[in-house]
C-alpha cells in the first residue's frame, strides 16, 4: 500500500525551515512528546537543533528548540529524567540538555576526534550510562554525572554508525559501522564479544529484537534488512528487500514480536513482519528526500514518527499497524 500519504492514517507534520532531519526518539515519559536532531546544509557545514516537540489534537507545536554550532546527528531521551536528552553532533561531542533549563546544555563531552553519528541512553534498570559511536571507529561508554568517558571500545575498521544497548542484557551494546560488520560488546569485559560480517556493504543502523534477547536486526546500503541470531550467526536468519537505497535506521516494534520499520535514501519508510511469507506489510511514501530518522512510540499502540533531509519531521499511523498484526 502506498500513494501521496503512504497509506499514513492520522499523518501529522511540522517543518524544521532550513534543518535537515537526523534522528527522532519518542519521549519514554510523556506520550506525544518527541525529540529530533537536525543539521543545517545537510550536516556538511552550519549549525545543529535540537528541536523537541509535543503532538495535540491540532497538531505538532513545538515545546522546546535548542542550538549547537555544529550538526545534530542522533538523541537519545534520559531513562531516569523526563527533562534530560543527550546529543551528538559533528564536532566530536556529545551534549546533555535539559527541558527544564532552556538556556544551553548542563554539559559537553569532547573526546571523540571526529563526527558522533550515533549515542544511546541504557534500556535496563539500575543502569544510568550511555554508549556513543563515532566516525573515529571507536565507541565510548558515559555516566552522564561524570565530565569524562568510562571506557572505549576499539576494534571496528571503518565509521561506527549505529550504537545500540540491548533492552534484555544489562551492560550489552551492539554497534554497527562502515566496516560491514555488526559487533556485541560487553562494558564489563575488554574487547568485543561477537563479530558478524553481516552485509558487504557499510551497515548503517542496528536494533534489538524487543521479545527475543538474541535477535537483532542490521540496515545497510546494500539496501536490505537482515535478522541475526547470536546463537548462530553464520547465516542471517531473515533478509528482507524492497528499498531501493540504502537503508538508513531500522526499529522493532515495542509490541509485536516479528514487525519492524525501516527508513531509507528511497525517501521510504517500510513496515515488515518477517515471520510471513510476504513481509514487506506497507511502504509509505510521505517523504521528498533521504528519510533518516524513524521511532516507534511506546505509548500509543501502532504511532510512528520520522524525519528527513526535506526539512519535515512527521507523527502517524501506518494503516498496517492500525489494526491488530
Amino acid at each position: 500500500m502506498s500513494g501521496a500519504d503512504g497509506g499514513a492514517r492520522r499523518s501529522q507534520a511540522f517543518r524544521l525551515p532550513g534543518r535537515h532531519g537526523y534522528a527522532v526518539e519518542f519521549s519514554p515519559y510523556v506520550p506525544g512528546r518527541l525529540a529530533c536532531a537536525a543539521a543545517q546544509y545537510y550536516g556538511i557545514a552550519g549549525c545543529g537543533t535540537l528541536a523537541v516537540l509535543e503532538q495535540n489534537e491540532a497538531g505538532i507545536c513545538l515545546f522546546r528548540s535548542f542550538d549547537w554550532n555544529d550538526g545534530l546527528f542522533d538523541v537519545t531521551w534520559s531513562e531516569n529524567n523526563e527533562h534530560v536528552l543527550v546529543t551528538s553532533s559533528g564536532d566530536g561531542s556529545l551534549q546533555i540538555w535539559d527541558t527544564a533549563n532552556p538556556t544551553g546544555p548542563l554539559q559537553v563531552y569532547k573526546e571523540h576526534t571526529q563526527e558522533v553519528y550515533s549515542v544511546d541512553w541504557s534500556q535496563t534498570r539500575g543502569e544510568q550510562v550511555v554508549v556513543s559511536g563515532s566516525w573515529d571507529q571507536t565507541a565510548k561508554l558515559w555516566d552522564p554525572t561524570v565530565g569524562r568517558s568510562l571506557c572505549t571500545f576499539k576494534g571496528h575498521e571503518g565509521i561506527i554508525y549505529s550504537t545500540i544497548w540491548s533492552p534484555h542484557i544489562p551492560g550489552c551494546f551492539a554497534s554497527a559501522s562502515g566496516d560491514q560488520t555488526l559487533r556485541i560488546w560487553d562494558v564489563k569485559t575488554p574487547g568485543v564479544k561477537v563479530v558478524i560480517p553481516g552485509h558487504q556493504a557499510e551497515i548503517l543502523s542496528c536494533d534489538w529484537c524487543k521479545y527475543d534477547e538474541n535477535l537483532l536486526v542490521t540496515g545497510a546500503v546494500d539496501c536490505s534488512l537482515k535478522g541475526w541470531d547470536l546463537r548462530n550467526v553464520r547465516q542471517p536468519v531473515f533478509n528482507l528487500v524492497g528499498h531501493t537505497y540504502a537503508v538508513r535506521r531500522v526499529k522493532f516494534s515495542p509490541f509485536h514480536a516479528t514487525l519492524l520499520a525501516s527508513c531509507s535514501y528511497d525517501f521510504t519508510v517500510r513496515f515488515w513482519d518477517f515471520s510471513k511469507p510476504n513481509p514487506l506489510l506497507e511502504t509509505v511514501e510521505h517523504h521528498t528526500e533521504f528519510t533518516c530518522g524513524l521511532d516507534l512510540s511506546l505509548h500509543n499502540h501502532g504511532q510512528v514518527a520520522d524525519c528527513a533531509w526535506d526539512e519535515l519531521v512527521k507523527i502517524y499511523t501506518p494503516s498496517c499497524l492500525a489494526a491488530p498484526v
